[in-house]
């Protein structure tokens, strides 16, 4: 058979990615502060946008009556033990009367103010989560120059303090160190002893035995016995007190007191400053009860960034350009990102409260009752629910907090597997099983200690289908020792 080129005609659908929806997917992911660092971005190089106040109105339409649209949009009311009927809304038929969590409505979030918003009175303080003014770093620098260095040691210490983590620990190799900067070992170990004299003592320890060490030699509390219990931490780890006790050549009473002391120490030195990196974790959602039994879903207004779109000096430069191209086409790229941007945070917005209204419909039982009520709940529940996808609904999830009246969680945190129930009916959360773990240990007594075999006996007479390897790796999640060490632990009286 003889082959000849044709020509063949095929119909096909295929999803065009385009940077506008690229852009999109990535406000979805993106956590408050990081929106508001692009947000930032796009003010600058956008002529056409501008920092709203929340009491702009472009529209033209009544402040009183705007205003009290945007809150409706930014709330929506759970009942207990049923859902909104507003939430069964998909987006392609929202209807012009809709309130609460629709996803079609005509309110503009770019703008949208703290009025009306409960967080303004809640007792949840962003305050709390911030760093201290001071880093660890800069407190050790501001150390240096009491150490009688020269000038070039001073630069070999600066190096080596830019080694040091936040919990205070100096994590770098001195070899390494010394063939880096082309120095010998010896005066790198040299500055090093310098650098551990620093406060607050312990710092540039390069392990838990050493950090504890220094402390010990500052209060003069460091003798033979106490520097054999170092040596072997990992010993007293596994509360096998006797045996170290022998090895320190001590007795088991004198022993406890020895750890006592070393409880009064401090393990992470560092974490008594502000690191460099971290940052204040505020909610994007607030969940409170309302008087009527139900929850009221809120959006954290005072987290969104309100950008405008300054349609008069849009059509003011357009006119102007008519007869230069360059900057007409300029202009016009500046109005069509201006525009998508205003779109994708009113989207990202109303997408947010959707998933969190869902959230909280299905994990009734949680807010109400607590962790013991928590249901399974997967993605993909969530996302059948409200007609997204679930990947979708994972980009919403990721690194959004929820402020409740238990507590702030991330969202992510009500997504559980599920474990079976022992009658077929409907299964148990992991989180609670945890919880349920976590109980039965606590409970426990010198005599009644429990082990994995046992938790499993007493989770299934409560109606969970579990083994005895889940158990065992939900109590190591939890880092709660097993059996033996915790019989140790209560007959040392640990």
């Amino acid at each position: 058979m003889a082959l000849a080129p044709k020509l063949q005609a095929r119909q096909g659908q295929q999803l065009a990615m385009t940077p506008q929806l690229q852009q999109a997917i990535k406000l979805l992911q993106l956590s408050n502060i990081e929106l508001s660092a692009f947000v930032e971005e796009q003010l600058e190089s956008n002529p056409l946008l501008e920092r709203g106040t929340g009491e702009e109105n472009r529209r033209g339409e009544d402040l009183q009556k705007d205003a009290a649209q945007q809150h409706n949009a930014a709330t929506d009311t759970v009942s207990h033990g049923e859902a909104s009927s507003q939430m069964d809304v998909p987006d392609h038929a929202v209807s012009p009367d809709a309130t609460a969590a629709d996803v079609g409505g005509t309110v503009d979030w770019s703008r949208n103010n703290s009025g009306g918003s409960f967080n303004g009175s809640s007792d949840y303080d962003p305050a709390a989560n911030t760093a201290a003014d001071i880093t660890l770093s800069e407190h050790l620098t501001g150390q240096l120059a009491m150490l009688r260095l020269s000038q070039k040691d001073k630069l070999i210490a600066d190096y080596m303090l830019g080694q040091v983590d936040e919990a205070g620990y100096f994590r770098s190799d001195v070899a390494e160190i010394s063939d880096n900067l082309g120095v010998s070992i010896s005066r790198v170990n040299t500055i090093l002893l310098q650098l551990q004299t620093l406060e607050p003592t312990g710092v540039f320890a390069r392990d838990l035995a050493e950090c504890l060490r220094l402390q010990l030699r500052e209060n003069g509390e460091l003798d033979a016995p106490m520097q054999a219990l170092l040596d072997n931490l990992a010993m007293l780890a596994k509360h096998d007190l006797a045996k170290l006790a022998k090895v320190c050549g001590v007795k088991v009473d004198g022993l406890k007191d020895m750890v006592a002391r070393l409880r009064n120490l401090s393990p992470k030195p560092g974490m008594a400053y502000g690191g460099t990196m971290a940052q204040a974790v505020e909610p994007d959602v607030f969940i409170r009860e309302t008087p009527q039994g139900g929850w009221a879903v809120e959006l954290n207004s005072d987290t969104l960034p309100r950008v405008l779109l300054n349609q008069r000096y849009y059509n003011e430069i357009a006119s102007a350009s008519d007869n230069n191209t360059q900057a007409r086409e300029f202009i016009s790229e500046c109005h069509a990102n201006a525009n998508w941007l205003v779109k994708s945070l009113d989207q990202r917005a109303r997408t947010i409260l959707k998933v969190a209204s869902e959230i909280v419909k299905q994990q009734d039982g949680f807010f109400a009752y607590g962790v013991d009520h928590m249901r399974p709940l997967k993605l993909k529940d969530v996302a059948d629910a409200i007609e997204m996808h679930e990947s979708t609904v994972s980009r919403v999830t990721s690194n959004k907090f929820m402020h409740t009246p238990r507590g702030l969680y991330e969202l992510k945190y009500f997504f559980t597997a599920a474990i079976p129930s022992m009658d077929g009916g409907e299964g148990h959360s992991a989180e609670s099983v945890r919880n349920k773990i976590k109980i039965l240990i606590s409970e426990e007594t010198e005599k009644t200690v429990k082990s994995d075999d046992k938790i499993v006996t007493l989770l299934q007479a409560q109606g969970v289908d579990i083994a005895r390897r889940t158990v065992a790796k939900y109590r190591e999640s939890m880092n709660i020792p097993s059996s033996v060490e915790r019989r140790r632990m209560f007959k040392h009286g640990m």
